[in-house]
């Protein structure tokens, strides 16, 4: 008789999360359609012990149903190696709690466990400089904490974005226009006074249209894409900010870029990725918790979840 798939996930607070729009839950429920059990844990309940890798853990149960959907047991300890496959979805910010989470996870890969996505590509890859790898793909970038450098940049694109390297959501995101205007007070906040190291691009109008999120499983593109498109007034299209989401169909170059990123992807063992991309231009690379399939599921008919939940399988021989 199989062994029954043992799925562990380490997330935000499931309590606290939005049903309607959140991957993480789609991927929890692909795996329990696949008969998968559940394991529930917060990034605060991993733990090394003598060396080994362990977690306060929950049995979870989960539910397509907007009022209840999910029921936890009992938190208690428990060997990680105990899994068969681990989702690490805890969203961003990328700080030491996160870094040190990186380093636990790769104690449970060592003892046999898959670790969605790899503990080492977590941390090598900054979700904005490590689309800088494919320079090719991506609009003129500087990245640096030098007001000097910073200030030539915009002098020669004239209309630029700044941000912090390490935001998510759309935070601390600024447009300077060809006027400058508070381009002096943006730089000082930023780059904490030309010590931390920012991100400036120049400007790509194609904004309006929507930043589309492509998602990649096994470096193979899932054909719709969500662009997420500015409310009026607005340069930033993450839903977070406001934006709303419309599916649609990737484009040539959209398969374009993909083509260049999949073989890094592959090399890195990063299952599942969302790639950003604005106009013609491959703006960020998300590694840590890649979303926006419940809203590509639902407009386009989709199976997500399920596709990955299938490229796992694969992985563990259970296909």
């Amino acid at each position: 008789m199989t062994k029954q798939v043992v799925v562990g996930v380490v997330m935000d607070p499931i309590a606290d999360i939005t049903y309607k729009k959140d991957t993480t839950l789609a991927l929890l429920l692909a795996a329990k359609k696949r008969g998968w059990k559940l394991k529930y844990m917060e990034m605060g309940d991993l733990y090394l012990q003598q060396g080994k890798a362990w977690a306060r853990m929950a049995d979870l149960d989960v539910f397509a149903d907007p009022n209840n959907w999910y029921t936890l047991g009992e938190a208690k300890p428990a060997s990680m190696a105990d899994l068969d496959v681990l989702l690490m979805r805890k969203d961003p910010p990328f700080d030491n709690d996160f870094l040190t989470s990186t380093w636990l996870l790769e104690a449970a890969e060592r003892e046999g466990v898959l670790v969605v996505n790899k503990p080492q590509s977590l941390r090598d890859c900054n979700e904005k400089l490590f689309a800088q790898e494919f320079p090719e793909c991506c609009p003129p970038t500087l990245v640096s904490s030098s007001s000097e450098l910073i200030r030539a940049f915009h002098k020669e694109h004239q209309d630029i974005i700044l941000k912090p390297l390490d935001g998510m959501g759309g935070m601390g995101i600024f447009r300077v226009k060809e006027e400058g205007l508070n381009l002096g007070a943006i730089i000082e906040e930023l780059t904490n006074n030309n010590q931390r190291q920012i991100m400036v691009q120049r400007f790509v109008p194609e904004i309006k249209d929507g930043d589309t999120r492509i998602l990649v499983i096994n470096g193979e593109a899932v054909p719709y894409g969500l662009a997420r498109v500015p409310m009026a007034g607005e340069t930033r299209g993450n839903l977070a900010a406001g934006g709303s989401g419309i599916a649609r169909k990737l484009t040539e170059r959209d398969y374009w870029i993909v083509k260049q990123v999949a073989p890094a992807l592959k090399e890195k063992d990063l299952m599942f990725v969302g790639l950003d991309v604005i106009g013609d231009y491959l703006t960020e690379i998300n590694v840590t918790s890649p979303t926006c399939i419940r809203e590509l599921d639902d407009q386009c008919g989709l199976d997500i979840g399920g596709q990955l939940m299938a490229y796992i399988a694969e992985r563990l021989g259970r296909d």
